[in-house]
């Protein structure tokens, strides 16, 4: 008599379900590394935007406002670009092509990319929006596999 009996079937299965529930939270802990790994990139590149337009300001190509901090007014000028005032063509500097979304939240209609925003006269410890953006960080609650709060990269 040729096939399976009803145990080694019922052995097979369970063995499946074994395995199938040890890969499962191996599973989220990929996606999960695969979300933070985004939310570094896009910090990197709009801090790195920021960070452009301050020296372009400092250099003098960007045209200097009485007390201001030499920071980007919002994320949105970044992408819309700047006047170069040494260019009599009226050229602009861009310094992002898009604001990217934090990949831990939901994506909404004009969140800005779902940033939170730093002024530079806020401190790191109690950040607040004011006139310019000094730095953004991630409004998703929870902590990282490195067991930092995601508000603190």
């Amino acid at each position: 008599m040729s096939g399976f009996s009803l145990i080694e079937v019922v052995l097979t299965l369970a063995l499946l379900g074994l395995l199938a529930s040890m890969a499962a939270p191996l599973t989220e802990t990929v996606v999960r590394r695969g979300k933070e790994q985004q939310l570094r990139e896009a910090l990197y590149q709009i801090r790195d935007g920021i960070d452009a337009y301050k020296r372009a300001f400092d250099a003098g190509y960007i045209e200097k406002r009485l007390n201001a901090s030499g920071y980007p007014p919002s994320l949105q000028v970044l992408v819309e670009g700047v006047r170069d005032v040494r260019s009599a063509k009226g050229a602009k500097f861009y310094f992002l092509r898009r604001i990217p979304h934090d990949p831990l939240r939901a994506v909404e209609e004009d969140d800005g990319g779902g940033w939170g925003l730093r002024s530079y006269d806020s401190s790191a410890d109690n950040p607040r929006d004011g006139e310019d953006v000094y730095d953004v960080y991630s409004l998703a609650r929870g902590k990282g596999l490195n067991g930092i709060p995601y508000g603190q990269w």
